[in-house]
């Protein structure tokens, strides 16, 4: 019995790893408990008057009001189908283009000159040009999400595929693999974790694209409810949506922490 309970017991490595995350996550709620305290006695007692920072008690009570008329989710959801599809658009056409640029030097030489072009031009710059182009209907949302992740998706994805251990090809190579064969067993596993991480990165980017692009030109959407609400004076509303695309984004880098789990499984224990 005593054997089959000792065989049953995890090994100490697993203990320490669930008590190091254990720690870890008591870190982060007390962290925020730690904030949301030193918030609500900042307002309470008077240190910050309400017209620079309401109280928690205001933020959640204009929350649920924005809530129940249900123009909250509303305009989550618009916003956040804005950022994904023109994200996914972006990716869709810079990782490919960044992989083929990190190992086809001609395709560097030629996409370079653009790259530099475009790079320094944050995503604000093209709004103008947009509505000109597109008014300011979804498409022209989707066109700034797109113009504004793009160049950062391709930089990372270039960069990875690059930084790929010129060793591990020449070995490939030697071994009298193909082409083919490089790109899918080495190339591509050895970038994907870069890959991963810029879109992540460049994930949060996006989000600050939409919400300029709406707080400019959209009457839905959490950039436009943030205008709206400072326009009204409503400072409560402002830090509802802010708070809304923060949440949002937590959701989204969960999401892709689930699916480095899945594309990564040699990066688990480093993950976990």
């Amino acid at each position: 019995m005593s054997e089959a309970v000792l065989d049953d017991a995890p090994a100490p490595s697993t203990q320490r790893r669930l008590r190091t995350n254990h720690f870890l996550l008591a870190l982060n709620f007390g962290a925020v408990l730690f904030v949301l305290l030193l918030w609500w006695a900042a307002t309470g007692l008077g240190w910050i008057a309400p017209i620079f920072l309401p109280s928690p008690a205001d933020v959640l009570h204009a929350g649920l009001i924005t809530l129940r008329r249900g123009e909250l989710v509303t305009d989550i959801l618009v916003s956040a189908r804005r950022v994904f599809l023109g994200f996914a658009i972006a990716a869709l056409v810079a990782v490919p283009l960044g992989i083929v640029m990190g190992v086809w030097r001609p395709a560097k030489a030629i996409m370079d000159p653009f790259v530099s072009l475009l790079r320094p031009l944050p995503s604000i710059t093209w709004i103008p040009l947009s509505i000109l182009w597109l008014g300011i209907g979804e498409l022209q949302k989707l066109a700034i999400v797109f113009m504004g992740s793009w160049i950062y998706i391709l930089l990372y994805t270039f960069e990875s595929t690059r930084r790929v251990d010129p060793l591990l090809l020449r070995a490939a190579r030697n071994l009298g693999a193909s082409d083919i064969a490089v790109m899918r067993e080495v190339i591509l596993p050895g970038a994907l974790p870069g890959i991963i991480s810029g879109l992540k990165v460049t994930l949060a980017i996006s989000w600050s694209c939409v919400l300029t692009a709406e707080m400019i030109a959209a009457q839905n959407g959490l950039g436009a409810l943030i205008w709206q609400a400072k326009d009204w004076g409503n400072l409560p509303l402002v830090l509802v949506g802010m708070l809304c695309i923060s949440l949002t984004v937590l959701v989204a880098d969960w999401l892709v922490l689930r699916l480095e789990l899945v594309l990564l499984p040699w990066e688990r224990g480093l993950r976990g």
